[in-house]
């Protein structure tokens, strides 16, 4: 197996380094053409997968993943399909461009992917949405599966609904530093260390997803699980129902998505 990977900015570099840090493909088989910052070449020292000049060398690679701006994927394509040698799984992880324009450009010997990741890939601890064009062959989804299976969750979606999927899986990693950040600085107020308080908050995070997501419980089961009658906890729910906080989180949300 060897991946390819065109743009190693925030998303193709949190890709790059959870792949590799998962030991789901060696380093020297991740081969990453980068664009003219030193982004991608300071990224090959710390990881040292194989970094590339030209779209030629990505002719002996299974799948390759576009993950540039999505103003310059056609671009990229275009100069790609002039220089390829083989047709490789194609795997866009850029949001605002669809498969039927990948296809038209590429044309219908190329199987491709729609794929919105989270930056927790980074971590092996991402979701994933993903939708594949009509000429996906079983092998060839396991094949793409695998690769994002290494990186965290994964579901596929229609590709009409990856937009509400990206939002929601992947702005929402910036709403929960939001409030990480604030449960922080609440617990300096009343005199824990700063450091401390961010580990205390960031794990309790992580504890509380866990359970979320091995329970297969209700959130308002496991929030009932936590306030007890007259209890401290149901005060403080009180005050963030007081202060708006499920309509912020829902007004975030459709913020984001439009």
């Amino acid at each position: 197996m060897k991946i390819g990977f065109i743009g190693a900015g925030h998303m193709g570099g949190a890709m790059i380094e959870g792949l590799i840090k998962s030991e789901y493909i060696p380093a020297e088989s991740v081969v990453v053409k980068g664009g003219r910052s030193k982004t991608t070449s300071n990224l090959q020292e710390k990881l040292h997968f194989t970094l590339i000049n030209d779209y030629k060398s990505f002719s002996d690679c299974d799948i390759v993943v576009i993950a540039t701006g999505s103003n310059i994927v056609l671009k990229v394509l275009e100069e790609f399909k002039s220089e390829i040698t083989s047709n490789p799984i194609i795997v866009s992880v850029a949001a605002g461009c669809s498969m039927d324009e990948m296809k038209t450009l590429l044309g219908e010997s190329f199987s491709i992917g729609h794929a919105i990741p989270n930056t927790p890939v980074s971590v092996n601890a991402g979701m994933t949405g993903i939708s594949f064009s009509e000429n996906f062959t079983e092998d060839d989804r396991d094949k793409v599966m695998g690769m994002f299976k290494a990186l965290g969750g994964t579901v596929e979606v229609e590709e009409r609904l990856l937009g509400t999927f990206g939002t929601v899986a992947g702005c929402s990693p910036a709403f929960v530093d939001v409030f990480m950040e604030a449960l922080a600085d609440a617990s300096v107020m009343n005199g824990l260390p700063r450091d401390l308080s961010y580990e205390v908050v960031a794990q309790m995070m992580l504890g509380s997803a866990k359970l979320a997501l091995d329970s297969k419980k209700h959130p308002g089961e496991l929030k009932d699980g936590v306030c007890s009658p007259g209890g401290t906890t149901i005060k403080g729910v009180a005050a963030l129902e007081k202060n708006g906080f499920r309509y912020a989180v829902i007004d975030a949300v459709n913020a984001a998505n439009n």
